[in-house]
């Protein structure tokens, strides 16, 4: 069977199905059909499929040229309907693997697609795992909720084959690309491993073959942890330079002048994105399953998670020095995606700070060129629509808290016009001076 799948995948005949078109799915497809590849969308969402075939596309920094281009492509197909996962040579599945709300790792979205995965199975398929998860799922979870529903006398590693190989994107980048970003592969079964990577070489410029699934697993968490571990050493040291009365933002610029054995992180107002402030407790939680505790990652974890509630209590600090109590207070949130000049929101600590301001009491907006509104998300339904930030707004609100410091807002007209701004992001520092005592970090 892995001859011939080989052939397919070497030929460019092979048809590739993408099993959630989203942040990581879409791009992905793309990059496969611009390797020459044939494709089949799925995802569960109807509006997705109908903007595909529009050529419309629902991610924006992604651009209508890319949607454009598979919509008036005949190796491009996307369905809601997952009984034809049968047609698809290779099924790359890129769904989200959150977090619960006592932060255990939730991998249902995934073992439902091995699920239907095993129930349209057939022999000489190859399927490849992109969420990220603990080590052991691939091998383990996922193989296990494709066997159970798949016809019987179908064997792994004879007549299908299995592999992981992470996601590695970031939304807004525009450095680097789904084709220029190594791709890093491993098999359940050395034949698992080449056929994943030889599918990937069609689409994908360097290709890293690993030992196992587990190693790619377990690369990947450590490639956010490292950021999420180093986010929270800077983020403590802002609390304990402030209370020495040293700016941690030049601190960290004055270390970078080092050239070797030194690489700046920055603080800010709490984790964000599909990947930082989640993986991580997906190694702590299968350590503790092992009973190897993994106390540096849980530490990093907590320091991180409490920054929302710091920007929130420095906010109301700052507003009782004037005058004003927090219960009592409008306050403006400018920025409402997770990182700038994107309109992702997923895991955004401007979400939560939303949340806490309104427990304070506060009267509270956002402005977020990106977002023009807010939809229900697993854990939270704001119901709010972007203000315009104008002269009139920023004066009409005690405080205006910098969460996502975007291109598009214009900082003079803030510095001029906002009664009290409370920076997050170091987005004010060209205009302390003039601002003084209005200027609060955060």
């Amino acid at each position: 069977m892995h001859t011939i799948l080989r052939q397919r995948i070497d030929s460019g005949s092979a048809l590739v199905g993408v099993i959630g078109l989203g942040y990581v799915g879409l791009p992905l497809a793309h990059a496969m059909h611009a390797g020459g590849l044939r494709l089949l969308g799925f995802d569960i969402d109807p509006a997705k499929i109908e903007a595909l075939a529009r050529g419309t596309n629902y991610l924006r920094h992604l651009g209508d040229d890319l949607a454009r281009t598979l919509a008036a492509s005949d190796r491009f197909d996307a369905t809601t309907d997952f009984a034809r996962l049968a047609e698809p040579d290779a099924i790359l599945v890129c769904l989200p693997t959150p977090l619960t709300e006592d932060r255990r790792p939730d991998i249902s979205y995934v073992l439902r697609a091995g699920l239907d995965i095993g129930r349209a199975l057939r022999p000489g398929q190859l399927v490849v795992l992109e969420s990220t998860t603990y080590p052991g799922t691939t091998r383990h979870e996922f193989a296990d909720a494709i066997a159970k529903a798949a016809a019987p006398g179908l064997e792994l590693g004879r007549d299908y084959f299995l592999a992981f190989s992470p996601e590695r994107e970031d939304p807004g980048r525009t450095t680097h690309s789904t084709r220029t970003i190594p791709k890093l592969v491993g098999g359940l079964d050395p034949t698992s491993t080449g056929l994943a990577a030889a599918l990937y070489r069609r689409a994908i410029e360097h290709v890293v073959e690993v030992s196992s699934a587990e190693v790619a697993e377990a690369a990947k968490l450590l490639e956010n942890i490292f950021r999420a571990v180093n986010i929270a050493l800077v983020n403590e040291m802002k609390l304990s330079l402030e209370a020495m009365g040293i700016d941690v933002w030049e601190v960290i610029e004055a270390a970078s002048t080092k050239p070797f054995g030194f690489m700046p992180f920055y603080p800010g107002p709490g984790l964000g994105g599909h990947c930082i402030p989640i993986d991580p407790f997906y190694l702590s939680w299968k350590a503790a399953q092992v009973g190897a505790p993994a106390r540096f990652i849980e530490l990093a974890g907590q320091i991180n998670h409490a920054m929302p509630a710091r920007v929130v209590d420095r906010t109301a600090e700052a507003l009782a020095l004037r005058g004003t109590p927090i219960d009592n207070a409008r306050v403006l949130v400018l920025g409402l995606a997770y990182k700038p000049d994107i309109d992702d929101v997923r895991e955004s600590p401007a979400l939560e700070i939303i949340e806490l301001f309104r427990q304070r009491g506060a009267t509270v907006a956002y402005s977020d060129p990106h977002i023009p509104r807010t939809h229900p998300m697993r854990r939270y339904d704001l119901g709010m629509q972007s203000q315009p930030l104008t002269p009139e707004n920023l004066k009409a609100h005690d405080a205006v808290v910098i969460v996502t410091h975007h291109r598009d807002f214009d900082y003079a007209m803030i510095a001029k016009h906002a009664r009290l701004v409370v920076d997050t992001r170091n987005a004010m520092q060209s205009y302390a001076t003039e601002m003084g005592a209005r200027l609060v970090k955060a």
